[in-house]
């Protein structure tokens, strides 16, 4: 996939990359359904996107097969003009819309995935900054509340979020980590499935970050927060795994030349790796029977979906 991560790159390597660019970009390549929109908040503003890859079993033409969400999930492709270039944040973006292009090149040629592929982002190449320990992070023109709106669908009935994770001393490797499932509140255990598919497209033992219950509150209730890459999870009934885009050293989010392509490739492969099997049902994020069960035992979990008691 290293070539669909190169042109992807280079598109969105501009202070001009906007979402009507990569649309028509994408339609180009044969692309039957893309939709933007330009959202401003109280820092700017940033373009919203979502692709829509039909599956020849897909719920979209009214099979049965599930519908896999990918989300980058970042705060911004720049930080212009305090720097200049493309940052490490938007890795996340630059992830899933090279898997996007994949995948139109795919049914292009012919090899259609069974389930519907919904992928969603955003594109902004002039995002503020704010700091965080142990390195600066990229801020966003919206809030929290708005990126979930605008990503999450009801559509998605499992939920890949890719993020760059690498500025923390929690996971230390150059490459891709995954998380445990996250659904409505619980953190569940790793999916085997997902540790199957991670050997086979990295050709090495899989990563698995650690997240705290904090991780998968939402963002403003004043608990610490590894980063993003979770709060899918807040708002999704669909379970939901963190992908992240890792180092061995912490690297500011807001910094350039930190992108590997390399390790985008292999994360983007990862990602349409899941794609497939999942539209086949030979991908499962959870038990669902352990489900019920620890719903029977220990109850709902929703109110960690919420801001909690203020």
């Amino acid at each position: 996939m290293l070539k669909q991560v190169m042109e992807m790159y280079e598109l969105l390597d501009s202070p001009n990359a906007s979402g009507k660019q990569i649309e028509e970009f994408l339609r180009s390549r044969g692309a039957e359904s893309v939709v933007t929109e330009t959202v401003t908040g109280d820092k700017g503003s940033t373009d919203f996107i979502k692709v829509t890859i039909k599956g020849s079993e897909g719920k979209s033409i009214g099979g049965d097969a599930p519908t896999l969400g990918i989300i980058g999930r970042l705060g911004g492709l720049g930080a212009r003009p305090e720097v200049v270039g493309f940052v490490s944040d938007g890795d996340g973006a630059l992830t899933v819309l090279s898997a996007a292009l994949k995948l139109i090149d795919m049914n292009k040629n012919g090899d259609t995935l069974k389930g519907d592929v919904v992928i969603t982002t955003h594109i902004c190449p002039n995002a503020p900054t704010r700091e965080h320990f142990p390195v600066r992070f990229m801020d966003s023109p919206v809030d929290i509340e708005t990126m979930n709106k605008m990503e999450i669908t009801d559509q998605m009935d499992a939920i890949l979020s890719i993020d760059t994770t690498k500025g923390n001393k929690i996971i230390n490797t150059r490459g891709f980590a995954i998380s445990s499932t996250v659904k409505e509140g619980y953190i569940l255990k790793v999916s085997d499935d997902l540790l199957e598919i991670m050997m086979r497209t990295s050709g090495r033992l899989p990563y698995v970050f650690p997240i705290s219950q904090q991780d998968i509150t939402p963002y403003g209730n004043g608990l610490y927060h590894l980063n993003s890459i979770l709060q899918p999870a807040v708002v999704a009934k669909a379970p939901v795994v963190g992908v992240a885009i890792t180092t061995e050293v912490p690297v500011a989010g807001c910094a350039t030349g930190a992108t590997h392509l390399t390790d985008v490739e292999m994360t983007a492969r990862f990602v349409v790796e899941v794609a497939k099997d999942f539209g086949e049902k030979k991908c499962k994020f959870y038990d669902e029977k352990e489900y019920e069960l620890i719903l029977k035992l220990y109850g709902d979990m929703k109110r960690f979906q919420t801001k909690g008691e203020q």
